[in-house]
């Protein structure tokens, strides 16, 4: 009887050592990918970090945030004319959420976050213009290839897609950006000064952009989603640049953009003082 009470233990052991040689996914291997913040802060003008604290190297998906640069590419390429022009009205092709059903300014865009505003200017300038401009930029890994097989770099691209950054980078564009060294006109970055949102830290006067995405779709285990805010401040003649990330699997009412943003306006009066 003890011989056959063992049976059971000893096929369990067989077909582990059996998926083990032919290399199948044991349990281990399907643990959650694990969250990453970071949150880094840096002079404007001289780039020393001011702050870090994080994972500030690692690439995710830009999401909202390329609305930064593609306000520069925008207004540089004369897509884009000032705040208010051009104003172009929703089309049920664009198969937005409702909140995004309205008639679009560039103001409107950037503040509200519209998807299909962003699209109908990539759709405008072409594929081969916005991935010169990506690659002038230095942005992140300059890939705007889009999704392997659906040549849809010029509309997703910058989504959970083929184009990323790091915290990093972000910095490091956004420096450049205030320093006026990317190769667009005066009036590009006047612009975009214009209609990035502004807001209020203590004594800081903050611009800056969110960014939310799901980085996993049907196919993957990776059930994070990610939120970004980036941008610049200034208070008493001082100036730096920011970004933080959020990249875990817990489930917020806002967008994940929109807590990181709140958390990080709460944050900076203390981090920078």
């Amino acid at each position: 009887m003890r011989n056959v009470d063992r049976l059971p233990f000893i096929f369990a052991g067989i077909l582990f050592l059996l998926a083990w040689l032919l290399g199948f996914p044991m349990r281990a291997q399907s643990a959650p990918l694990g969250d990453v913040r970071c949150t880094l802060i840096a002079d404007a003008a001289s780039g020393e970090t001011l702050y870090q604290d994080g994972v500030c190297d690692r690439r995710f998906s830009p999401a909202s945030t390329f609305k930064v640069p593609l306000s520069l590419i925008g207004y540089d390429a004369g897509i884009l004319s000032d705040q208010h022009t051009p104003s172009w009205d929703y089309k049920p092709e664009f198969a937005a959420v409702k909140r995004d059903q309205k008639t679009v300014d560039p103001t409107i865009w950037e503040k509200d976050s519209i998807l299909w505003y962003s699209r109908e200017i990539t759709r405008r300038l072409g594929q081969e213009s916005l991935a010169g401009y990506v690659s002038k930029f230095d942005y992140g890994n300059n890939n705007v290839s889009g999704n392997p097989g659906k040549n849809d770099g010029l509309t997703h691209s910058w989504v959970n897609s083929s184009l990323k950054i790091t915290p990093v980078e972000q910095v490091d564009f956004l420096r450049k950006l205030l320093a006026r060294k990317l190769p667009v006109s005066a009036k590009a970055y006047d612009m975009t000064n214009a209609i990035i949102p502004t807001f209020q830290a203590g004594d800081w006067t903050v611009h800056g952009k969110t960014g939310s995405t799901r980085l996993g779709n049907e196919a993957s285990k990776d059930k994070r989603s990610l939120g970004w805010f980036v941008g610049w401040a200034k208070k008493d003649g001082r100036q730096i640049v920011f970004a933080r990330l959020v990249v875990d699997a817990t489930r917020a009412e806002m967008p994940k953009g929109l807590k990181t943003r709140t958390a990080f306006l709460k944050d900076l009066p203390l981090l920078v003082k």
